[in-house]
This record gives C-alpha cells, sequence and structure tokens, in this order.
C-alpha cells in the first residue's frame, strides 16, 4: 500500500477516537471524529461513529445527518447496519419525528427480523404515533418468543395467539 493509500483511509484514527469513546472521554472522541468526519465525508464507519458519540453526548440533531450520510453510503458491516438504523430511527423518536422513526425502524426490522431491539423501538416509536394495536403485538410476541420467565412460557400459546388480535375472545 503506497502512502497515499494509508493516507486516505483513516484506520488508526478512527480507532484512537474509538478508544476515547471508550475511556469516557466523549468531547475528545467527538472533536476527533468531526475531524475525520470532515476528512472522510465518504467513510460509512467514520459517520457512523460520529453519530453515535453525538448520540451519547445528547446532541441527537447533530448525530442525524452523519447516521444518514453512514446509512446510504456503503462500507458498513452488517452489526453497524443494524446499530446505524436502530440510532437513527431512536433518535427520530426522541426527537419527536415519529413518522420517520417508524419508517426507519420498519425497514430494520424487515432487514433484521431477529432484533428484539429493532423491534422494541418500533413498537414504541408506532406508540407515539398512535398505533397502539400494532405496538402491543409487536411487544407480545416479542415477549412471547424471547422471555425465560417461565410463567410467560406457560401462557406462551395464548400471548402469541393475542399478539395477533387483542380483541378476540376465545
Amino acid at each position: 500500500m503506497s502512502a497515499q493509500d494509508k493516507e486516505d483511509r483513516p484506520g488508526n484514527l478512527l480507532a484512537e477516537a474509538v478508544r476515547l469513546r471508550e475511556e469516557e472521554r466523549l468531547e475528545e472522541a467527538r472533536e476527533h471524529l468531526l475531524a475525520l468526519a470532515a476528512r472522510f465525508p465518504d467513510n460509512a464507519e467514520v459517520a457512523y461513529c460520529t453519530a453515535g458519540v453525538h448520540d451519547v453526548l445528547g446532541l441527537e440533531s447533530e448525530a442525524v445527518p452523519f447516521y444518514e450520510s453512514c446509512l446510504s453510503g456503503t462500507g458498513l458491516s452488517d452489526e453497524d447496519r443494524r446499530g446505524a438504523l436502530l440510532g437513527l430511527g431512536s433518535t427520530y423518536r426522541v426527537l419527536g419525528q415519529y413518522t420517520r422513526a417508524v419508517d426507519t425502524l420498519r425497514l430494520g426490522v424487515l432487514q433484521y427480523p431477529d432484533d428484539g431491539g429493532l423491534q422494541t423501538f418500533l413498537a414504541m416509536a408506532l406508540f407515539n404515533t398512535g398505533d397502539h394495536h400494532e405496538a402491543m403485538q409487536i411487544l407480545l410476541r416479542l415477549l412471547a418468543t424471547t422471555s425465560q420467565d417461565p410463567y410467560v412460557q406457560q401462557y406462551r400459546r395464548s400471548i402469541e395467539q393475542y399478539s395477533k388480535d387483542l380483541n378476540e375472545t376465545m
């Protein structure tokens, strides 16, 4: 790899920002990541990390463009894409942009149907849009399939049945 190729990749610089974040030096990590994002505007991984540090600092509106950028590009690992969809959807929800939250989280659930976190945040966003029925369906289905509580498991079939139609009587 040539010296120019090394200069065009964030590599160790991104690792330094991640280290700062792990050490809870969040403002330093943010400054470092903003500089990286300016230098590597098309790097999805840098954008994802930059979005995340803004979220952790409570700077949700500043996180949004970085989430949008990382999701519109290529180069994110599957796990980071999953995290970015949840992060963006959750951030939209925190900002009161409930319809955008639902749309983003639905996309996440469509792409990652086994992700209980995405399903949970989708249910919360649906609650915010007034779609209480669908929100409850999602949560009941998730509870029935993931709970290790013996009493929930005892009634699993009934809970799953009711998740399909809460108005149904047996």
